[in-house]
């Protein structure tokens, strides 16, 4: 039997859903936006992803949604709207890191992968995961300055994705920064991971569960000048 899973993506202004078979995605509908529109849109691209894909909404066999960090309205909006599908269908709930998710964007063979997400003044939420997509450093927030990331900057190349890469560019400058641009996190992504997840029935509790908000950012000490 195949296993649909609608994934849901609201932690930026993407508004983001999409729907996998077998940890495939079959249909993908999101916006790509600068301004939120979770609100207005979140619920039409989820009837009209149904509708594409001809599949009913018994038919899925879980809501996966994207737990955080990111923005407090948005994650906000995409769990509710996930808890409501599931209290609705009776169907478990799947959270999914929305940093992990990101970090899958890019494929490379050397080097580091650090999606990193704005938050406000030159602060970001990152994490640090290898080329097998394995996280080698917690979740954190953090205030940018022109030392971060630099142990890592120094070892090989470094692959920043997201939308705090904007922020990062005008203080990072070491030869083995690599920027991409223009990236937010997708349900696309989610698809794979969400379904691995159901696979060893990793859920969440429905009742209890709660985006994954961080909120205490670090300043990074500055290194010492050198006399």
């Amino acid at each position: 039997m195949s296993i649909y899973i609608l994934n849901i993506e609201t932690a930026t202004t993407n508004c983001s859903v999409s729907l996998s078979k077998d940890g495939e995605t079959v249909v993908l509908k999101e916006d790509y936006d600068k301004n939120y529109s979770h609100a207005e849109r979140l619920h039409v691209y989820i009837d009209d992803l149904l509708k594409e894909a001809k599949v009913a909404s018994g038919n899925i066999e879980a809501i996966a949604v994207s737990k955080g960090p990111g923005s407090y309205t948005g994650l906000r909006i995409g769990v509710s709207a996930a808890k409501g599908l599931c209290f609705a269908l009776d169907k478990p709930l799947i959270s999914v890191s929305t940093l992990e998710a990101l970090a899958h964007q890019v494929t490379c063979n050397n080097g580091v992968i650090i999606p990193m997400l704005d938050a406000r003044r030159m602060e970001v939420y990152s994490a640090v995961f290898n080329t097998d997509y394995n996280q080698i450093r917690a979740t954190e927030a953090q205030i940018l300055d022109e030392n971060s990331f630099e142990d890592y900057l120094e070892k090989g190349n470094v692959y920043f994705i997201g939308n705090g890469v904007e922020k990062a560019k005008t203080l990072i400058k070491h030869p083995n920064a690599v920027f991409i641009d223009d990236k937010l996190p997708s349900a696309n992504e989610m698809s794979h991971l969400a379904y691995n997840k159901y696979k060893i029935s990793d859920l969440e509790d429905v009742a209890y569960f709660e985006p994954y908000y961080l909120k205490d950012f670090v300043a990074l000490k500055p290194k010492p000048k050198s006399v």
